[in-house]
Parts: structure tokens; sequence; C-alpha cells
């Protein structure tokens, strides 16, 4: 660990992954919230793996592979929202076949790209080390939009994620802030992409926010206290992966996987012990 802060301060790559992992931590905690909740992990799993079309099609005309995930990821997100909201009946059916089909699309660009000798290992399970500075600049600004685009639109999609029938009721429309959370969550998929990676990235997304909610029961809580675990799992796990030259975004997911089983039998045990309080008090 003190070899890891030692050359933190020389290494200008380990600063940049640093940065690149708090950067992330901001979407993971603010978006991952609202798909716990709203328990759309699924959905989230599939805007994730239909990336990998636009990055393989990036790559393969030349443009930015981060633009080509962002582009796809949106995409994607507003097709499994449609068919979400039409199509009821063969929403799993259908938003697996798109998984697949996204994957299945990128991995042939991939292999068709001329040139491209590098492996998929980097873009399935993520090489935060090798975030470029360009690529830092991406992620702060789609950060800054994520959080503008939530503090305007609060309380719509708290009504959204809790009650949709209310919030239309309510003369929300439900449809619009719906399609819009899925376009923000696609947009935190393509930030945590450039961290751990396609095969990992729900993890990421879910596990510090599910945590957050055993202990915390406010939507907003939950956002701060999800988005301080992601950055310390992220600078943890950046750390403990340095000395024996581990990848970085599996040591991350392992650290926050084994905190979530631990906090989940903790809170559990606590729940028990409130519970027999009360009856305790009541006989």
């Amino acid at each position: 660990m003190a070899e890891f802060f030692t050359a933190l301060v020389t290494y200008g790559f380990l600063q940049s992954a640093l940065l690149a992992g708090l950067l992330a931590s901001v979407g993971c905690g603010v978006i991952g919230t609202f798909v716990v909740v709203k328990r759309i992990a699924f959905m989230a799993g599939g805007i994730a793996h239909s990336v990998l079309g636009g990055m393989g099609a990036a790559l393969y005309f030349g443009f930015d592979p981060f633009v080509g995930a962002l582009l796809s990821a949106i995409v994607a997100a507003l097709l499994i929202g449609a068919v979400r909201l039409s199509w009821k009946t063969q929403e799993d059916t259908l938003i697996g076949a798109l998984w697949a089909i996204g994957m299945a699309i990128g991995v042939l660009f991939i292999a068709k790209t001329p040139g491209y000798t590098s492996d998929l290992m980097s873009v399935l399970f993520g090489n935060i080390l090798l975030v470029p500075t360009h690529e830092l600049w991406w992620m702060a600004g789609l950060d800054v939009v994520l959080i503008v685009a939530v503090a305007l639109g609060y309380r719509q999609f708290l009504a959204v994620t809790f009650d949709e029938e209310f919030a239309r009721l309510r003369g929300v429309p439900v449809a619009l802030f719906y399609l819009l959370l899925l376009c923000l969550v696609a947009v935190t998929v393509v930030l945590l992409i450039q961290v751990v990676g396609l095969i990992l990235v729900i993890a990421l997304l879910t596990l510090p926010a599910a945590i957050a909610g055993q202990y915390v029961h406010s939507l907003a809580a939950m956002m701060v206290v999800a988005t301080g675990l992601g950055a310390l799992f992220t600078t943890l796990g950046l750390a403990l992966s340095f000395g024996p030259d581990l990848p970085a975004g599996p040591t991350m997911i392992l650290l926050a996987g084994g905190v979530y089983l631990v906090s989940a039998v903790v809170s559990r045990q606590l729940q028990r012990r409130r519970a027999w309080r009360q009856a305790t008090t009541q006989s």
C-alpha cells in the first residue's frame, strides 16, 4: 500500500488512473442508486453489453471508441426503454437479444479492424492504467451532465422510480423521464467501462448503492454514501492491485463484493436486534 502512494506522487499514469476512478464514482453513486431502487440492473446490463457494438464500429471507421461507446449506449437505452414501455410481455427476451447482438457486432468489427492487434481483455475487463487524458475530460463532462440532469429533474425521477402510476396521476410525463433515466444509466455505463470494462460494470454500478441502501433510506443520502463508497473501492482496489501487479478492475470488484457480503450480514444482524428490542419493549 505504501509503495502505491509513493509511486502515485511520481507517475502520471497512476494519477490519471486515480482520477478516472474518482470520476467514475460520481456516476456510480448518483445513477447506481436509481438502478438499485428501481431494480433495472438487467436493463443496465443490456445497455452495457450493447456498447461493444459502438466501440467496435468506431474502431473500424477510425473514430474515438469513447464516442462510439457513448452513442451506442444511448441508442441501446432508448431501444430498451421503448421495448419496456411498449412490449412488456417480451421485455426480457428482447433485452437479451439486444445484449447479444451488440456484443456480436462489436466483436466482428474489432476482428476486421485493419491493424488492430489488441485483444478484447481491456474492453471486457477494463484497464484503468491506460485511460488517456482526453477521456478524463470526457468523463468529467459526463459527470457534470449527470449531476445537472438529476438536480433539475430530481422530483420527477423520484416519483418515476418509486411509483410510476402515482407519478402519472400527478401529471409527470413518465415515459419521457423513464427514457431519460435510462439514457443517464447509459452515460454512467460508459464512465464505468473506462475503469472496470463491460463484464464488471454492473457490479460497480450496483454494489456501492446496495451497500448504502442497507443503512440509509433517503435517495439523496444513498447517492452521497454510494459515491463515497465507489471512490473508496476504486482507490483501494487500485492500491491493492499495484504491488502484486494484479488487474485493477477485478480487484476493485472483488473488494466491493466482499464488503457487500459482510455488510449484508451485519445489516441483517442489526435488523434482528432492533426487532428483538421492539418486541421486548412492547411486551
